[in-house]
């Protein structure tokens, strides 16, 4: 069993940087890929990126590209999403999510977060 907590969302303004942090807990923690996806209001969840489990190797979607970076640091069972030059269109819930590979669509992992507000004012 696997458990996700999502931490650092907020308010920011356009142009602006966040960081959010996806704390994990489990024996097998280091063997999942992570998966960062939103969920904007009246808007299917989508993926923003991934990480595969030895952090190698990531996976961006093109809307975010050049502008977040996932990493992580399995020493602390944490994985993060830097966020830069944010937009308004960047508003909404952000999840992390464990699987064994990293998948594009959320039908892949088995385990979620429970979230974190991200707002971008104009």
């Amino acid at each position: 069993q696997v458990q996700l907590v999502e931490s650092g969302g907020g308010l920011v303004q356009a142009g602006g940087s966040l960081r959010l942090s996806c704390a994990a807990s489990g024996r097998t923690f280091n063997s999942y890929a992570m998966g960062w996806f939103r969920q904007a209001p009246g808007k299917e969840r989508e993926f923003v990126g991934g990480i595969s489990w030895s952090g190698g190797t990531t996976y961006y979607a093109d809307f975010v590209k050049g502008r977040f970076t996932i990493s992580n640091d399995n020493a602390k069972n944490t994985v993060y999403l830097q966020m830069n030059s944010l937009k308004p269109e960047d508003t909404a819930v952000y999840y992390c999510a464990a699987a064994r590979r990293v998948f594009w669509s959320q039908d892949g992992y088995d385990y979620w977060g429970q979230g974190t507000q991200v707002t971008v004012s104009s």
